[in-house]
């Protein structure tokens, strides 16, 4: 469910605004939209589940509130980061 250390560091230069950023609000997000996406696909095959139902509803909580304060300092940022990581439709 969690991501490996390799993935992270991918997600971190991918994202990140120089090397080694993993302080950024970007790469925070990124981080955990993989850990939502995985933990998505752990509650399909287990449906009761609920302690896992709880992180993963704190992850998205703790998601919403930094892509919106991303979205309260920079519109553009936000918006460049929901369509990288296919957030909105």
């Amino acid at each position: 469910m969690s991501i490996t250390p390799e993935r992270t560091q991918e997600l971190i230069k991918e994202f990140g605004t120089k090397p080694g950023d993993s302080g950024s609000p970007e790469v925070q997000v990124a981080i955990l939209s993989e850990r939502i996406r995985n933990l998505t696909e752990h509650m399909k095959a287990h449906k009761k589940d609920f302690h896992s139902r709880r992180g993963l509803l704190i992850m998205v909580g703790q998601r919403r509130r930094m892509l919106d304060y991303v979205k309260s300092v920079n519109v553009g940022r936000y918006e460049q980061l929901i369509a990288r990581l296919g957030l909105r439709k």
